[in-house]
């Protein structure tokens, strides 16, 4: 292609950005991809889970806080452009803030997509980043809406007669994001090597395999520390001793962790899979 290549990822909350596809666009966005984050909510629900800062300012003003934490680790990925979709976090499945009418959760799937649609005709990425129905079972209201409104948006993107302002837009392939059983299997195998108590429990196991649904895998060895870095940017949300995230060596988890792990959903290019490139067929 003559024009330079875009890449858009949608998330539901400030945060998900680091923890799902980050060093990926991470490499992306170093090799001259130019990388849009669309953001669905504020996330004003999210529990502060880092005692360090759990201080009644923070408690109070805590869209905020997550704002400046989602700037922070979003420069440390290499994101150019970042989007609020214009949501209040949903909260969690059947909770109080569900019902709240500035939610996520809350807004018809028409209007969500319209705004997302509109988005996707402003910077006209090639790829676009979601999330799907394989979650691993997470239904978290926000996720499962991000899910629910992409195809559409993308559709409303690119049909002429759709009510929106700017030029039709087809965005040319679309990704989930898939966490990949076997690296969980070799990060538990690795706490179990070096004598350190697994965060991986019986149950997490029991969970449903979705890797036979992987079609894509980017190696992002060089890029993983981005990832971390970005972690630890959202300091209210994520535990610095968290053994999940960071009770592994950096060494061995740069080991264990040398592919991110995606699903094409659908692609308009002809390209074969599996895959090692998410813009596979558009260079």
């Amino acid at each position: 292609m003559s024009e330079p290549l875009r890449l858009l990822s949608i998330h539901a909350h400030p945060d998900d950005e680091s923890s799902k596809g980050a060093a990926t666009v991470a490499r992306y966005s170093d090799e001259g991809v130019h990388a849009t984050l669309v953001c669905a909510t504020g996330g004003e629900e999210g529990d502060i889970l880092n005692d360090a800062v759990n201080t009644p300012e923070v408690r109070a003003d805590l869209q905020a806080v997550r704002m400046r934490e989602l700037k922070n680790a979003t420069d440390i990925i290499g994101y150019h452009v970042v989007e609020m979709l214009g949501y209040r976090d949903s909260g969690m499945k059947d909770g109080e803030a569900n019902a709240n009418p500035e939610c996520f959760w809350a807004a018809p799937i028409e209007e969500s997509s319209l705004r997302f649609a509109a988005l996707l005709r402003t910077h006209r990425p090639h790829v676009v980043l979601s999330y799907g129905d394989p979650m691993g079972g997470y239904d978290h209201p926000d996720h499962v809406r991000v899910w629910e409104i992409t195809d559409p948006a993308i559709e409303l993107a690119a049909d002429p007669n759709a009510p929106l302002e700017g030029e039709p837009w087809q965005v040319s392939k679309l990704y989930n994001s898939v966490w990949a059983r076997t690296r969980m299997v070799a990060t538990h195998e690795k706490f179990l090597e070096l004598g350190l108590e697994s965060p991986f429990e019986d149950w997490w196991f029991e969970r449903e395999d979705h890797d036979h649904l992987i079609t894509t895998r980017v190696e992002i060895g060089d890029w993983f520390d981005r990832r971390t870095a970005a972690l630890l940017a959202h300091e209210t949300q994520v535990d610095p001793k968290s053994p999940f995230w960071f009770g592994l060596p950096a060494d061995a988890m740069r080991e264990i962790n040398t592919h991110e792990a995606f699903m094409r959903v659908w692609s308009k290019v002809d390209a074969e899979v599996p895959e090692s490139d998410l813009f596979a067929g558009l260079r």
